[in-house]
């Protein structure tokens, strides 16, 4: 919020300098943003008076002007503006003056005629940057006293950063209160004494949703002139605020809003027809608002209409029908209270925000309607009000407020929360100062908080309340102190970070994205038809949980390549979101939602980066698959084909480790690599991250002393029968066959598919045995009767020996 030094300390006035004023604020709780002068520096401009102008004899777009400084004798000032004229008055910068880039003011002649001073626009004063002409001061402007004084430029606009609890500091009152508790300086109010009716005048209004609108009060004001000025004192308090003067009738009301932080609405009476009425919006309606939108309004907005439709959205923004204009004669004033859970939200589905919203929804007073309502009648009678004007009644409509329980604070708990030794008397000081009404029973505190602070809920509010006005520069700085024990580290098991470098160490980068994935990523990577749905979704495309990792590796990709990247190798290790019933109990982040970390990795474009001595060629199956056997060296890893909805069908494969599914492997579906408008499909995995921590204790084995031996094996089979079944085979008959305890090694070396003849329809595969006894030196019979054994268990799965 944003307010001027001027205006807060014409309420509270403590003897604080600027800087002071502001540090007692921050660290009172109010954080503030920034404290900017409303003008720079400048010396030597006074209020003058144009006496005469006449044409430059010399220059068509020059006048040569008298003019009154205060001094005995008026000045000759030659002046370039459009707008100079007699009688007017202008700030002037008199011989010696230094203005805003160290500009010194001289005497000086233009086209032959002696100048002896400056007339000057707010832009030269730094104040503006309207360079349109000279700065027209109002008429009862002193001549001769310094500009600075009289509009008061050495102010300064303050901008606190309230916190989103604190809905009662957006407002000068709100800031003057907590001043009033940290300083103890006296804060005067505005006057809210009643404004009698002169006449019988009320417009009814209807509320049908109170738990939209609990409080709704309105006032008629008739025979008003709304093309009178606003004052100079509220156009300048405004404006040092960030809001733009537009009519007396609407700064009136932003002012109000900006002093009090009271949203208000004044509709043009004689534009509204019928009752007004609180209601919820219905399918299909739409407003035209005062921003010059026209928006879609359904049942999750709350309105205000009449027979015309829609005359405001309620607690954000007015309609452009019954808004008030120049012509206005005959106003409403409304002043409600708008349950804070009504407005929340609304604002962000609208694409646009308003500063009532901000308030209402974080809360406004629901106690002070009518005193308010007194006050904006008393200015609206001041600056619009004329021999003819009238004022109704305060119709307030009461259907339902909050109830504000009382919140208990013990006084050991404070003590021991905020780390200090505060008394119990000083606690109390700390309510009175803040207006709280509170009882003692026994150590506890029983606190009624005020109807403007909506924060004030639990224990820990009304303590925080006491750190803050017994001041965080006076608490005690303890380092926290705990107990340090070594914790003892399985051997077995790394730890997620060493992952994440294992997966950095080969030539992977790490990535984090959201949890939250569009509901066609999870139908195209997953085929998972009832995702986790987000509640309150951060955009359309964020609207389900995802079940996979995949889909945010190809997105971060698409990202990559669209900007000139053409290779990548990417990871990211993150939680899916899966739904489970079993998942129960006091464990569970969430019930029924099982969430387990993956790790996921892509790999897209050239396998090497272009050189002299390898030819080019693009990563494959099987530079990702050496990754994961990278990952778990030396574990019994399996990789079997299978199908995958996002993988190719010929080019996929499930992966297992010690019998155990825990992830896929392959290359992703081309159907998916065209919707998704990637030039060739990268090539993929997701495993279970608990199986890959899980790594094992190495376990001690003697080298054999004795000369291994080796052999080859060559056998036709059918091609559809998986190498992997073949392995399996041998490996099965080394646990039982006595022959085969000396195999050490069975690999696979060389693979042949015969295009003619007749093994066509067959593969020839070329396995290395390797034969090492650890006691003694293995004889040829031995390794002969090895090789038959291995031979016959390749012939029990259909293999022939080949020639």
């Amino acid at each position: 919020m944003l307010f001027s030094e001027e205006w807060l300390r014409h309420y509270i006035n403590p003897a604080l300098s600027s800087d002071e004023l502001c540090e007692t604020l921050t660290m009172g709780g109010l954080e503030i943003e920034g404290a900017e002068q409303i003008a720079p520096a400048f010396t030597g401009v006074v209020v003058a008076q144009v006496l005469t102008c006449e044409q430059h004899p010399n220059a068509d777009k020059l006048h040569v002007c008298t003019v009154d400084i205060g001094k005995e004798e008026p000045v000759q000032i030659v002046c370039g503006a459009p707008n100079v004229r007699a009688g007017v008055k202008v700030p002037c910068a008199t011989i010696g003056a230094v203005l805003p880039g160290d500009f010194k003011i001289k005497k000086a002649k233009l086209r032959g005629v002696e100048s002896n001073g400056m007339l000057c626009s707010s832009r030269e004063l730094g104040i503006s940057e309207d360079h349109s002409g000279l700065w027209i001061l109002p008429e009862d402007a002193p001549v001769g006293e310094d500009i600075r004084v009289y509009e008061r430029l050495d102010d300064k606009k303050i901008e606190v950063k309230a916190t989103p609890n604190r809905g009662d500091a957006l407002s000068v009152i709100g800031v003057g209160r907590d001043l009033r508790a940290l300083t103890g300086a006296e804060l005067s109010l505005p006057d809210f004494s009643p404004v009698p009716a002169t006449c019988d005048c009320v417009h009814e209004v209807r509320n049908e949703a109170p738990d939209l609108c609990g409080r709704f009060a309105g006032r008629v004001v008739c025979g008003v002139n709304a093309k009178a000025p606003t004052p100079q004192w509220m156009k300048d308090r405004l404006e040092r605020s960030g809001q733009r003067s537009i009519s007396a009738l609407v700064d009136i009301s932003n002012y109000v809003m900006l002093e009090l932080g009271r949203p208000t609405h004044i509709f043009d009476l004689d534009k509204l027809d019928g009752p007004l009425t609180v209601r919820w919006g219905k399918e299909g309606e739409k407003a035209e608002l005062l921003n010059g939108q026209t928006v879609d309004i359904d049942p999750y907005f709350g309105v205000i209409s009449d027979n015309n439709g829609i005359e405001a959205i309620g607690g954000i923004m007015g309609g452009d029908h019954a808004a008030v204009s120049l012509d206005t004669k005959n106003v409403f004033i409304e002043a409600a209270f708008w349950w804070p859970k009504a407005i929340q939200g609304r604002c962000r589905k609208l694409n646009f925000s308003t500063d009532a919203a901000y308030r209402f929804e974080r809360g406004v007073d629901f106690q002070s309607n009518v005193d308010h309502m007194e006050y904006i009648t008393r200015l609206i009678l001041e600056i619009c009000g004329t021999s003819e004007t009238k004022v109704g009644p305060v119709v307030d409509e009461i259907e339902e407020l909050p109830v504000r329980e009382p919140v208990r604070m013990r006084a050991d708990r404070c003590r021991k929360v905020i780390g200090a030794d505060i008394s119990d008397d000083k606690m109390a000081e700390c309510f009175t100062r803040l207006g709280f009404s509170f009882k003692k029973e026994g150590d506890t505190f029983v606190v009624d908080a005020p109807s403007y602070r909506f924060d004030i809920e639990i224990e820990e509010d009304l303590i925080e309340e006491v750190a803050r006005l017994y001041g965080y520069q006076n608490l005690t700085e303890i380092p926290p102190l705990a107990r340090v024990a070594m914790l003892e580290r399985s051997e077995a098991k790394l730890d997620r970070h060493e992952l994440r470098k294992k997966m950095a160490g080969l030539g992977f980068q790490e990535l984090i994205n959201y949890s939250f994935i569009s509901e066609e990523a999870e139908a195209d990577f997953a085929e998972v038809k009832d995702p986790i749905k987000v509640l309150n979704p951060i955009a359309s495309q964020m609207a389900v949980m995802r079940t996979q990792l995949i889909s945010g590796l190809v997105d971060r990709l698409k990202y990559n390549l669209n900007r000139k990247a053409d290779r990548a190798a990417l990871f990211e290790l993150g939680r899916i979101f899966r739904r489970d019933p079993s998942v129960k109990g006091s464990d569970a982040a969430v019930e029924g939602v099982y969430q387990p970390l993956h790790l996921a990795a892509l790999v897209y474009g050239s396998a090497r980066p272009a050189q002299w001595g390898e030819k080019a060629r693009n990563f494959d199956f099987f530079d990702l698959k050496g990754a994961v056997e990278m990952l778990l060296p030396g574990r019994n890893l399996r990789f079997e084909k299978s199908n995958h909805p996002a993988l190719h069908p010929g080019r996929a494969a499930t992966v297992y480790l010690d019998g155990e599914e825990i992830g896929f492997i392959g290359e992703l579906h081309p159907e998916l690599a065209h919707k998704y408008e990637l030039p060739h499909s990268p090539v993929v995995f997701e495993l279970k991250e608990e199986a890959l921590l899980d790594v094992g204790v190495p376990v001690n084995r003697s080298l054999s002393k004795f000369q291994p031996m080796s052999r080859d094996v060559a056998v036709f089979i059918d091609d559809a029968v998986p190498v992997q079944k073949l392995m399996d085979a041998v490996r099965k008959a080394a646990k039982k066959d006595p022959r085969l305890l000396s195999l050490s090694s069975f690999k696979l070396f060389d693979l042949y598919k015969p295009q003619d003849g007749a093994n066509v329809g067959k593969k020839s595969l070329a396995f290395n045995m390797l034969l090492q006894r650890p006691d003694a030196q293995l004889s040829e019979e031995e390794a002969d009767e090895a090789v038959a054994a291995v031979v016959e268990a390749l012939a029990k799965e259909g293999a022939v020996l080949r020639d």
